[in-house]
């Protein structure tokens, strides 16, 4: 009959024990398998030849494919595997993927390259809210791309091909800046002034993007002066093809006649030809001085002030109060503001952008 230090948990127990015989024998024979907390983990120049390579992992230790060669027992580096083998693995690969088609993986697939750019991050991009804002512009359908509404979340697009418009005004994806300016009197309209006088580039000295001016004002003249980075607009707002209308305010003295509107808009005979007006009317009257609101679509120099004086009431004062849909506003004398999304729009839409 056994007893019970001689039972299997007993056994067990005397082996691990300090002092056990058998794992005395044990160790005279073969070295003792490290514990995992004395495993040497050590890497790198400082390692000792009991620890692993540089590196981690089964490729540190020479172990898996692609990892360096483990040495054999007498120093030299195992052979490689022969050509003829290689040749074949080549040959069994490219008989089994011979006449298939490529496989296109879908745009959503991880990884993968996905042309363009989330809608709803241009339109976040291009100032109209937080990317939650702009797709719930989306849910409402009041987003269009090249002429489509676009009614579900995801659609990607290229700002820099594809026209997206918000309740039908165009959107400008690309970096573009638009400006407008209340330009003092006295101010030059240029963005430098060899001479050192004070011109519109003063206002914008610390904008990162070059911009320009749309058009010009006479150095006297005061008002709404518009200024960007986007060439092609600046271009056709001041295009006579694309009659984009101008509204000033003259300071004049009388009396006037009845039929000066009617004179200007007949047309008024200059040195350059004729130049008629768009509109006509008398805003204020204090005695003989007359404050009159002229809006013409020409933008020739001193157009304003020629036609005026040539109808007998030189101008004493004349500032530009809208340049198309873009009107001046509270806008005080020497301040720039940035033009919203809705403006950018409507500047577009007056010459077919």
């Amino acid at each position: 009959m056994r007893s019970s230090g001689s039972g299997k948990s007993g056994g067990r127990g005397n082996y691990r024990g300090a002092g056990n015989d058998r794992d005395q024998k044990q160790g005279q024979g073969r070295p003792r398998k490290p514990r995992p907390e004395e495993r040497r983990y050590d890497v790198g120049p400082g390692a000792t030849k009991d620890g692993p390579k540089a590196g981690r992992g089964g490729a540190a230790r020479g172990g898996s494919k692609g990892g360096p060669k483990r040495p054999q027992q007498d120093g030299r580096t195992a052979p490689a595997r022969s050509r003829e083998y290689e040749t074949r693995v080549e040959e069994r690969n490219r008989e089994r993927y011979a006449g298939k088609k490529d496989v296109k993986l879908p745009k959503t697939f991880p990884g993968a390259e996905q042309e363009g750019e989330r809608l709803q991050k241009v339109l976040a991009r291009a100032g109209y809210g937080s990317r939650r804002a702009c797709e719930e512009l989306i849910d409402q359908a009041r987003v269009e791309v090249n002429g489509e509404i676009v009614t579900e979340q995801g659609k990607r697009v290229d700002p820099e091909k594809d026209e997206v418009k918000v309740d039908g005004l165009t959107v400008a994806t690309q970096s573009y800046q638009f400006f407008s300016l209340n330009k003092p009197a006295g101010v030059v309209s240029t963005m430098e002034d060899p001479e050192g006088r004070q011109c519109l580039g003063d206002y914008v000295t610390n904008r990162e993007t070059r911009l320009f001016h749309v058009g010009r004002l006479d150095t006297e003249t005061e008002g709404v002066i518009l200024l960007t980075n986007h060439g092609e607009l600046a271009h056709r707002l001041t295009h006579p093809k694309y009659g984009v209308k101008k509204t000033y305010l003259a300071a004049i003295v009388g009396p006037i006649p009845r039929d000066l509107g009617k004179r200007l808009k007949d047309g008024i005979q200059l040195e350059d030809g004729y130049a008629r007006a768009d509109h006509f009317r008398v805003v204020e009257q204090t005695g003989k001085n007359y404050l009159v609101e002229v809006t013409l679509h020409e933008g020739r120099k001193h157009i304003v002030r020629r036609m005026l004086a040539e109808a007998g009431f030189p101008v004493e004062k004349l500032v530009r109060t809208a340049f198309g849909p873009i009107t001046l506003g509270d806008q005080k004398s020497g301040w720039l503001r940035r033009l919203s999304n809705t403006e950018v729009g409507m500047l577009m839409k007056e010459v077919d952008l």
